[in-house]
């Protein structure tokens, strides 16, 4: 995913002076085409993630739209003031992207692990919450991130990732997408292990249960009309992500069912509990670990449709 994402970048630069990207001594591989192409347009300020935001948010302050870059939580945590008090507080126009959203670095350990970021996030005002699942939507994202005005937080796959889509889709943010069609019950899910919830709604089918699953690509605004739907049509919801269960694509669904009242719905939320993830392997072992794989995703929706 990172690899389209540094791609599309790269095409909308060529037609856009006002894109310069920051980033703290990482991305190399990645990056490359865009250091070559506009020298002038790149930072790159040493491990220094805080002066990396503040450096951003003055480019975007003379009029300019500015990209932040690095793995993990090192462009969101490690510099949570500058976004708040720079970039946020001034609507300032910048766009901190992540590598490897959820457990992606899962070898590297807890402070390689990005679980608690949408929470983060989605409390600071003006930001608008982007988890692209696949390849299409994060050229779509890509796309829709840079003709926006304001700050954006865009949490990027690290790579392989399966693509989800078999057919055409409009992307919008606040606007999610339908995957696949069922009133039986709904799976929402947000980043790349939509694709574990796919092949659960799928193995359900054969048992002649038919699941709604949407990717809400945009936490924040999240689709309040889709939610409140699924609600209203299937009666049982399971929230999906690979984030930390307080906070995060649950909570903020749960919210918008609360707020909406006197709904008859049954839900389940499915992320990380309430600890630190000190394992250490791959994401697809974690994810299963955890009982968030496609086998564990599958086995809810039996339980959800028992109730």
């Amino acid at each position: 995913m990172r690899k389209i994402f540094n791609k599309t970048l790269l095409e909308i630069a060529r037609k856009d002076a006002r894109i310069h990207l920051v980033l703290a001594d990482i991305g190399y591989g990645e990056i490359e085409g865009f250091a070559k192409e506009f020298p002038d347009r790149y930072y790159n300020v040493g491990v220094a993630e805080q002066n990396m935001t503040a450096v951003a948010c003055g480019l975007a302050m003379e009029g300019n739209i500015c990209v932040t870059y690095s793995i993990a939580n090192f462009p969101t945590l490690r510099c949570l003031e500058q976004i708040r008090n720079d970039v946020c507080y001034h609507n300032a126009n910048v766009k901190i992207v992540i590598i490897g959203g959820g457990v992606s670095y899962g070898p590297l350990g807890v402070s390689h692990h990005s679980t608690e970021d949408i929470a983060i996030m989605r409390a600071l005002p003006n930001v608008v919450v982007l988890v692209p699942c696949d390849l299409q939507e994060a050229e779509s994202a890509t796309h829709a991130m840079m003709e926006y005005e304001g700050p954006v937080y865009y949490r990027c796959g690290y790579k392989n990732e399966r693509d989800i889509h078999h057919k055409p889709f409009k992307f919008e943010f606040g606007k999610s997408i339908t995957v696949e069609d069922g009133d039986d019950a709904t799976i929402i899910f947000c980043g790349p292990i939509g694709f574990e919830a796919q092949e659960a709604v799928i193995a359900a089918r054969k048992k002649g249960i038919n699941v709604r699953l949407i990717s809400m690509h945009t936490v924040k605004p999240i689709d309040r009309e889709a939610v409140i739907t699924a609600a209203k049509e299937t009666r049982k919801i399971i929230t999906v992500e690979e984030h930390n269960l307080s906070g995060g694509l649950g909570s903020a669904v749960a919210e918008v069912l609360v707020d909406e009242g006197n709904l008859d719905v049954k839900v389940k939320r499915m992320a990380f509990p309430d600890v630190y993830v000190h394992e250490v392997g791959s994401q697809e072992w974690l994810r299963s670990l955890y009982n968030m794989d496609a086998s564990a995703i599958e086995q809810e929706i039996y339980a959800i449709c028992r109730t």
